[in-house]
């Protein structure tokens, strides 16, 4: 069901859209698709704020996990690519590069903040 703005008779501007599956999209829409700043919410809880272009996570944004991780950095189609921080719900983080949705040129803290891996390449070193 979606409420909100329209244009040419497709969502255009600001709306929101909830899927039978109980999640919610709310945000900017152009031409149908998630197109500009938006928050999905999943039905489980987990939920994406930020940049949305045709549909996909796109620019920068925000994922939280319904366990407590979080990943805040740049997307690239659905896909955690550039720079960004993933933080486990344990305090570990891996903070650098993503690209195509792994670890690319980063470094790993332990829960305590100590040195844990370096990654060169998308290979631990």
């Amino acid at each position: 069901m979606y409420i909100g703005e329209y244009k040419d008779d497709r969502q255009h501007g600001q709306g929101t859209f909830t899927f039978s599956d109980g999640a919610k999209y709310v945000g900017e829409w152009k031409d149908d698709k998630q197109h500009g700043q938006g928050n999905f919410i999943w039905a489980n809880g987990d939920r994406y704020v930020g940049e949305f272009r045709d549909n996909k996570f796109d620019g920068q944004g925000t994922f939280i996990f319904i366990d407590g991780d979080m990943y805040v950095g740049e997307w690239r189609e659905d896909q955690k690519h550039g720079q960004g921080t993933f933080t486990f719900s344990d305090g570990a983080k891996y903070v650098g590069e993503w690209k195509n949705d792994e670890v690319w040129n980063a470094v790993g803290y332990a829960p305590d903040g100590t040195l844990e891996t370096v990654w060169k390449d998308g290979i631990p070193q």
